[in-house]
């Protein structure tokens, strides 16, 4: 967990009562912590901060191991693990940097974008990474060539958040006006297809399956929302009203992390939405409530494995099941 303050907090949680705990802390940062990352092994934590510095901390001890101390010339922004040996920052500025831990340093430098970059996600052959900004495209770099493709047309509000549905034919984008915008792998200069959520925005979203996504916004509700068919098909959890600045899977892909300005981490199972599939291409129902997908969907104070950062005393297991519709 990064907070605002600059300090990073690492925990291990667990179902049984009282065994979440504090593992370590690290306050190295002088201004908040924008974003951390694992490394694919799991034995280093990456952190971004608006102080311009990036850090590489060792989780098993919490110690610090590499730190650049001004990686940009504005605060960064957001932050992307490629593989063993790179990684990518974005700034406030527009600018993408590419770092090689080999050689100490940045190989690769490039701006693009008239705001800041948002979010960041790779294809799967690892070759072409994609950005997100306040400007309002998703910007197109080739990380093995080392050159900048092209941008996408602008869109209606900042991009905030992406990712990579449908095996990576369809990327999804979702805008601080409470749209996905989609495109096409093989034309991703234009948008093929839009899906309006009943919602104030949508800063971060996580890929569940290859159709379903999650998605947070500043209502503070996360919408489980299919992707072609376009529905909405239901609210998984929420932070009452607080925004969610982040989302994020666990590796087995049962539960699905949040944490908001409400200053709690929230753990929502979310393993049955592996089986549920839409195929209704009909035209969706209007007017219809946003379904809740588990008894605790809407925040009774007693949300599955919630307030980690606090070592929550009334942790239960999680035994909602859920269900589909097909309207927010």
């Amino acid at each position: 967990i990064g907070d605002i303050d600059g300090d990073v907090y690492v925990y291990s949680y667990s179902c049984l009562e009282g065994e979440n705990k504090e593992l370590w802390s690290s306050g190295h940062h002088l201004k908040s912590c924008r974003k951390i990352s694992f490394s694919q092994d799991g034995q280093s934590l990456f952190t971004v901060s608006k102080d311009k510095s990036i850090h590489i901390l060792n989780v098993e001890e919490g110690r610090l191991v590499t730190r650049f101390s001004k990686a940009h010339n504005s605060a960064l922004n957001s932050l992307l693990v490629i593989d063993e040996h790179l990684f990518a920052t974005g700034d406030d500025s527009g600018v993408l940097k590419i770092w090689d831990l080999r050689k100490g340093t940045s190989i690769m430098e490039m701006k693009q974008h008239e705001d800041y970059i948002s979010d960041m996600i790779l294809d799967r052959n690892k070759k072409l990474l994609l950005t997100t900004s306040g400007d309002g495209t998703m910007g197109v770099f080739n990380i093995r060539r080392r050159r900048f493709e092209f941008l996408s047309e602008p869109q209606n509000g900042d991009l905030m958040a992406i990712s990579l549905m449908k095996r990576g034919r369809k990327i999804a984008c979702g805008s601080s006006e409470g749209t996905i915008y989609l495109f096409n792998w093989d034309g991703l200069g234009a948008t093929s297809d839009r899906f309006a959520l009943k919602a104030e925005s949508i800063d971060c979203m996580v890929p569940i399956t290859e159709s379903i996504v999650c998605t947070g916004s500043t209502d503070g509700i996360i919408r489980a929302v299919n992707i072609l068919p376009n529905r909405v098909i239901g609210s998984v959890g929420q932070h009452m009203g607080e925004p969610i600045e982040q989302l994020a899977k666990c590796h087995m892909g049962k539960f699905l992390a949040s944490c908001g300005q409400d200053q709690k981490v929230k753990f929502w199972d979310i393993s049955s939405l592996s089986s549920v599939i839409v195929d209704d291409y009909r035209k969706k129902k209007k007017n219809k409530q946003l379904k809740p997908l588990s008894h605790k969907a809407f925040g009774n104070g007693e949300d599955f494995f919630a307030d980690l950062k606090e070592v929550a005393t009334d942790l239960e297991k999680e035994n909602g099941g859920l269900s589909e519709t097909d309207s927010d």
